[in-house]
């Protein structure tokens, strides 16, 4: 599994569509994370202050249509994850038959990203 972390808002727009966040037009891939520990970074870097739930993908890199390419971060990755990470980047939509499931970032009162917990 690779996650991907997304406003639920945002993913809950066009369900009968594949999913393109706004990285895929900007920078040509959509943004997705190894494991939990660098989803928790990414959250807390990057989505710190979203409102709302705050959402993961576990998408099945097996099943999805488009190209995954697994890249250094650039230019640097978020706070606390090494240098030496390589990120899966997604080269195209999301098909939502290759997202497995969905998590839902548990968030302190700062709006760091602590854990990962069901989506309730």
């Amino acid at each position: 599994m690779i996650f991907h972390v997304v406003p639920l808002d945002d993913w809950l727009t066009a369900p009968d569509r594949p999913y393109a966040p706004s990285s895929l037009a900007d920078d040509g891939f959509v943004h997705c994370s190894p494991d939990e520990a660098t989803t928790l970074a990414v959250a807390t870097a990057y989505f710190r202050d979203t409102v709302g739930p705050l959402m993961v993908l576990l998408i099945d890199e097996e099943k999805l249509d488009p190209m995954v390419r697994w890249e250094a971060a650039d230019p640097e990755p978020p706070p606390g994850v090494p240098e030496t990470t390589r990120f899966p980047h997604v080269y195209g939509h999301v098909n939502r038959g290759a997202v497995a499931g969905m998590m839902e970032v548990e968030r302190d009162a700062d709006g760091r990203a602590v854990g990962l917990g069901p989506w309730s």
